[in-house]
């Protein structure tokens, strides 16, 4: 039986009254004026659809002409086409990197200089030391590539919240330079014999790399930091040093996609590598939490920030290790000198056989900053801020969302800065020596502490705080600097003196590492040498 109601209306689905008063159906009438109704909600929403989509469109092409327009107040060469710089960047000979290119540009333009590399990237170099110290305190935000590698192999960490909720982040920091430091003056005598238990392993295989074994130090000390003796008996140590390696090799790889390439089999098994790590670490928190619950770091902090700490600072310390031992062979005599320091130091203040008070052992923390002056993280410390300009005191707005940089190599090795053997390696650069009524006169070179090796209870020396230098940037500055540099500058120095008081480091004889040699002071020409370890006779 037919429905003979009216027709439909347009606004809804309630009946409409038959204007005639008839019972004559409207059936078919209603099926058109249903299908309008619908061809009109369908209008509706596309309209809406295209007028958000070129809302948006217009809002990101003003936010490209703004950066385009507050760009070009900025000194440096202009861009030759639209796609940016990067023919000049191509154009770079074999034996050049980037930095020698931020050189030349800072000589002819001058300390801030802009290079863009693509028609949506500026790039914006800093090499003034009172800009660089504004720009890192007003630019909150890491890259957002770094954040990318981070939380892709690690989830959400608290090390990359947004500058706006940096609560976290903060008491991190404080927790890393107040629960770590209690023990960072010290490292037991069971960290140093699974250290050379290790190398030893290594070293049945073949050679002793220098690179290989500054890792496998970096690791277990920091693994014993935070998880205490439960991490040196752990079996699974070894899985976890060779997974964190794997991951560090890709990390950058996958987060630099801007879509993630979920169809690729690579992409998969690089994930599986980041949950094999995961579970892992959960493992060694939960041994840690059953055996000793004093470890505040593997109780409190997440599984996430573990791994980030970890995988960050394993790479960093490593390279520092290295480039100290790597200095330590090649140059004897700087060896002979920390040891004779630890040795006065160890009869002046008769400690217990298995401690280190590095505080007074002014020459080896000298050697540590210095090594880490001279060896960058990279070739550029890089920050961002996404949301605000950065106005700097010279006259200068950078826009938002540009690359800013700071070129490592050139601030840390320029002669202003610090003076004219500012790129050779030189630890009494930090020192000052003080003699009686008169000023703290600063070191200029270590041939005299060498001559004269005073114990430091004397005050004759002095040890600057390489932080009034704003030059020094090896573990960056400002809301983004480093949250563990003292930390590692301690346990660093704590490590080498460990070692040099039990052992003597030299290179392994052969025509190789005859072969290799300095180059001003930088380990450029030599940068993992084979070694040997000879036990000191008691």
């Amino acid at each position: 039986m037919e429905d003979c109601r009216g027709p439909y209306g347009a606004t809804g689905f309630l009946p409409q009254p038959n204007p005639s008063g008839s019972n004559t159906c409207y059936s078919e009438p209603s099926s058109h004026s249903f299908r309008g109704y619908i061809n009109r909600e369908i209008n509706a929403f596309l309209w809406i659809s295209l007028i958000s989509v070129t809302f948006l469109l217009l809002r990101k092409l003003g936010k490209l002409f703004e950066l385009w327009y507050k760009g070009g107040s900025i000194p440096g060469p202009s861009s030759p086409s639209f796609y940016g710089d990067s023919k000049l960047i191509s154009q770079l000979k074999s034996s050049e990197t980037f930095t020698d290119l931020l050189s030349r540009l800072h000589e002819r333009y001058g300390p801030v200089i802009k290079l863009w590399l693509g028609p949506t990237q500026l790039l914006v170099s800093i090499k003034d030391v009172k800009l660089i110290k504004q720009m890192l305190v007003k630019a909150k935000d890491k890259l957002p590539l770094t954040e990318r590698a981070f939380c892709l192999a690690f989830g959400r960490l608290s090390l990359f919240v947004s500058s706006f909720e940096k609560t976290e982040r903060d008491f991190l920091a404080v927790e890393l330079n107040s629960q770590l430091l209690q023990s960072s003056n010290m490292i037991s005598k069971q960290v140093i014999d699974r250290v050379m238990e290790r190398i030893h392993n290594i070293a049945v295989s073949g050679a002793l790399d220098c690179q290989m074994v500054s890792q496998q130090m970096a690791f277990t000390i920091l693994g014993a930091t935070f998880f205490g003796d439960t991490f040196l008996t752990w079996p699974k140590a070894t899985a976890c040093e060779e997974t964190f390696i794997m991951i560090a090799k890709e990390a950058y790889l996958w987060a630099s996609h801007s879509i993630t390439p979920f169809w690729k089999t690579a992409f998969w098994r690089y994930r599986a590598l980041c949950k094999k790590l995961k579970c892992l670490t959960q493992d060694i928190i939960q041994q840690c939490m059953q055996k000793d619950s004093s470890h505040h770091i593997a109780r409190e902090e997440p599984c996430a920030n573990i791994m980030g700490l970890m995988f960050h600072g394993c790479q960093t310390t490593a390279v520092l290790i290295g480039d100290i031992i790597a200095r330590l062979v090649t140059h004897p005599e700087l060896q002979d000198k920390i040891y004779s320091e630890i040795t006065l130091v160890r009869n002046g203040l008769q400690q217990q056989q298995d401690k280190q008070d590095v505080q007074d052992m002014l020459f080896l923390l000298a050697t540590v900053y210095e090594s880490a002056r001279l060896l960058s993280a990279g070739q550029l410390l890089q920050r961002c801020s996404l949301k605000n300009e950065v106005n700097l005191k010279a006259g200068l707005t950078l826009p938002a969302g540009a690359i800013l940089v700071v070129p490592l190599q050139l601030v840390q090795k320029d002669e202003f800065n610090w003076g004219g053997d500012a790129t050779q390696f030189n630890p009494d650069r930090f020192l000052s020596v003080a003699e009686k009524g008169s000023d703290l006169v600063q070191m200029t070179s270590f041939k005299g502490f060498a001559e004269e090796l005073v114990y430091p209870a004397c005050n004759s020396y002095v040890l600057n705080d390489p932080t009034e230098n704003a030059a020094f940037l090896p573990f960056g500055s400002g809301v983004r600097a480093c949250v563990g540099q003292k930390f590692v500058i301690l346990k660093v120095a704590t490590l080498i003196a460990s070692l040099l008081e039990q052992y003597e480091i030299r290179l392994q004889p052969g025509p190789l590492n005859d072969s290799k040699s300095m180059n001003n002071g930088v380990f450029q020409l030599l940068p993992s040498p084979n070694i040997v370890f000879s036990r000191r006779k008691s």
